[in-house]
């Protein structure tokens, strides 16, 4: 008879699960109940490397070691599937991004008294734990954790969140800064000093009223398949360079045939850039800003890209329109794209690309797939956001 103590799972919000259905938060597989309620950590719990652990918001796992992380990350994509009753898919081994390669990141300031806090927010709360480390984020990154806590401490008030986003591009770190108080010629120099000391490759200040840079001494640009594409302040970019190659590679197989194919939620680019070289590619995004930086970057590489201003939530591609593609890739936000798989199960696209940051909504959407004769032939699990319960993967679909 099985311990009804033992740790067996990982549920899907982090909390370890007993054998007899117990939830109970920080335990990893192996560990055991005691009746005070109490851990006997098992083979798999691991010492959290960051000091910060489990108060900061940014981790939620890093009492797991390797194994079971990976286990968990391939668990949420297996279990969504089961759950709309898909079964007998290949899902592949999770891979998993390393540590301190987060190379973007929205962190939270506030000013309380003579002291300024600046890091990510506790789980489920408006506190802010005041980095000192950080095991995730990238070295260039959080070099400037420090300096951007002494710069802000007059410029944020008193008991008021401000946020600081970070992105790690071609020239070096961009930063924006939004819901500060930014304005006269002291302020706009102390800004720029403080761009040149610390190097930065842009900073860009939103007080509410729009996004105005105060720093750029080159043109900021991403680049995806050897194309640099002008990069908008804070414009998505996947959270890793290896996770972002792990989807990249996960989807090629549906595309690398195709002669002309389409990415709907296009982004800047990531996959149209990265696997549209030689091929004609068709890109949708709804963000206008995004879809002229992809335009600008492709047109000056000579791809033959279309990238087109189009909300795929309203007016997604039409069947008819996307029977006219050997192949089709989508990437929608975490709210999935429901109306996008409802034309394309009516579709006969011989093959279909489908990027998720959310395996329950990708598991709905795959179930309309099926249901609309494709076969799902693999999903690539990609735990890109370490130590967190965020999850994304990359499926592949047939037709017939």
């Amino acid at each position: 008879m099985s311990d009804p103590g033992l740790i067996v799972r990982i549920a899907a919000k982090g909390d370890g699960v007993t054998a007899d259905g117990r939830h109970v938060p920080m335990s990893a597989p192996g560990d055991r109940l005691k009746g005070d309620g109490g851990l006997d950590f098992g083979p798999h719990h691991a010492n959290p490397p960051c000091v910060h652990y489990p108060l900061c918001g940014g981790c939620q796992l890093q009492h797991l070691d390797e194994e079971s992380l990976a286990d968990y990350v391939r668990g949420r994509v297996a279990g969504a599937l089961v759950g709309q009753g898909i079964e007998g898919v290949t899902v592949l081994p999770a891979i998993l991004s390393a540590p301190q390669t987060r190379r973007r990141a929205a962190l939270r300031v506030a000013r309380f008294g003579k002291k300024t806090a600046l890091g990510f927010s506790s789980e489920g709360s408006h506190r802010i734990v005041d980095l000192n480390m950080c095991a995730v984020l990238h070295p260039a990154l959080f070099a400037l954790v420090e300096p951007l806590r002494a710069l802000l401490g007059d410029m944020v008030g008193e008991r008021r969140a401000a946020h600081v986003k970070l992105t790690l591009a071609d020239q070096g770190v961009d930063v924006l800064i939004e819901g500060v108080e930014a304005e006269g010629l002291s302020i706009a120099e102390r800004l720029s000093a403080f761009a040149r000391d610390h190097r930065l490759a842009r900073l860009s200040i939103d007080d509410g009223y729009g996004v105005q840079t105060r720093h750029e001494p080159e043109p900021l640009t991403v680049t995806f398949g050897g194309v640099a594409v002008p990069m908008p302040p804070y414009a998505f970019l996947q959270a890793t360079a290896d996770g972002e190659a792990a989807l990249v590679n996960a989807v090629r197989p549906a595309l690398e045939s195709a002669g002309v194919w389409a990415d709907l939620f296009s982004g800047l680019g990531t996959f149209a850039l990265s696997l549209g070289a030689g091929k004609r590619v068709y890109a949708a995004e709804a963000a206008r800003g995004l879809v002229m930086a992809l335009k600008g970057g492709a047109n000056r590489a000579q791809r033959q890209l279309f990238a087109d201003h189009r909300d795929l939530f309203r007016r997604p591609l039409t069947t008819q329109e996307a029977n006219r593609f050997d192949a089709i890739l989508l990437d929608p936000p975490r709210a999935g794209g429901r109306e996008q798989a409802i034309q394309l199960a009516a579709a006969t696209v011989p093959a279909i690309a489908y990027v998720s940051c959310n395996p329950s909504s990708f598991a709905r959407d795959a179930k309309m797939l099926i249901e609309g004769g494709y076969r799902l032939e693999s999903v690539q699990p990609v735990g890109q956001f370490r130590w967190s319960t965020h999850v994304e993967l990359a499926g592949v679909f047939r037709r017939g």
